[in-house]
């Protein structure tokens, strides 16, 4: 008689790990009910509403500072317009990001798998999404701001020297703070009606991605060998560090005629700044905290990049 041996169940601070191939077989049936083309979905042929933002106010990077205070309300709208348009290109630069991560995550795994299919699907997720953000600030008549050159080197050397487990919470930074905004943003009547759109279709199919990142990264945490976490908490934290900055692109206050230098100053001292970025990141740091994510080096950077009190 053959004795099977079964694999003991990975437990971590916040209890048993669900089994990989049930977790990725519940998001599949998910995205087979909860998936859109946003090509057809959003209307694409009505103008911009005149006088409406296309980002809430209290979102903004200059809001409550007193350059905000002097400016007049069309100034603001086009503020929002710009920065809507840098965050859709800080968007699709973290999706291609994403996009490599993953496929190099299943390149030896099993094709067949719910695991590998599921990534699969969120490549598709993510190849519309990044899509549909570039048809969006093409609508609003505004530029791209692509990231800067030291931040996009620097994107390609994370991709690269990522662990798997740093792969996962770099996917977990770009994914939960956006998710935070665009969840105050669609429900905003104040907000344009394609912004609107744009950002509910975005929460509603992030909502899986970010599920499948958190139950991988629990896994590897408990997993991967000491070297490799502790890379990942240093990768991590490097990775904050250089989103927080990049995510508003300075570009912004010349294109609305405001004095970029003086405008960059105010928003790194804006104390409702920092709590818009800290309590956008609270989901996140609690649950890298409580897998042991955020510790040593890694912490202090957390700290340094403004997302972490």
């Amino acid at each position: 008689m053959t004795t099977v041996t079964q694999r003991p169940a990975l437990r971590d601070a916040l209890g048993l790990l669900k089994d990989r191939e049930q977790v990725a077989e519940r998001l599949l049936e998910s995205s087979a009910k909860h998936s859109f083309d946003p090509d057809t979905e959003l209307d694409w042929d009505t103008p911009p509403v005149e006088g409406k933002y296309y980002w809430p106010p209290e979102l903004i990077s200059l809001y409550d500072t007193p350059m905000w205070k002097r400016m007049g309300e069309e100034q603001r709208v086009e503020l929002s317009r710009h920065e809507a348009a840098a965050l859709g290109s800080l968007g699709i630069w973290f999706e291609i990001i994403l996009m490599q991560l993953l496929v190099r995550h299943i390149y030896d795994k099993s094709p067949t798998s719910n695991h590998v299919r599921y990534a699969l699907t969120e490549i598709a997720d993510e190849c519309r999404h990044s899509m549909m953000f570039a048809r969006m600030i093409r609508h609003h008549g505004a530029p791209e701001y692509p990231v800067s050159r030291v931040h996009h080197n620097l994107g390609r050397v994370l991709k690269t020297v990522s662990t798997t487990p740093g792969s996962f919470a770099c996917t977990l930074l770009g994914e939960e703070v956006l998710d935070w905004m665009q969840r105050l943003t669609f429900p905003d009547e104040r907000v344009q009606p394609l912004v609107r759109g744009v950002t509910r279709i975005h929460v509603i199919e992030e909502a899986r991605h970010v599920r499948y990142a958190r139950e991988e990264l629990r896994r590897q945490m408990l997993t991967a060998p000491r070297w490799e976490r502790e890379l990942t908490r240093v990768s991590c934290g490097e990775a904050a560090r250089v989103f927080s900055r990049a995510f508003v692109n300075p570009a912004v206050y010349e294109n609305v005629g405001l004095d970029r230098r003086e405008a960059v100053a105010q928003v790194r001292a804006s104390g409702h700044r920092r709590e818009v970025m800290q309590t956008g990141a609270k989901r996140l740091t609690d649950f890298l905290d409580d897998i042991g994510v955020l510790s040593g080096v890694g912490r202090r950077l957390w700290q340094m990049s403004g997302l972490l009190a």
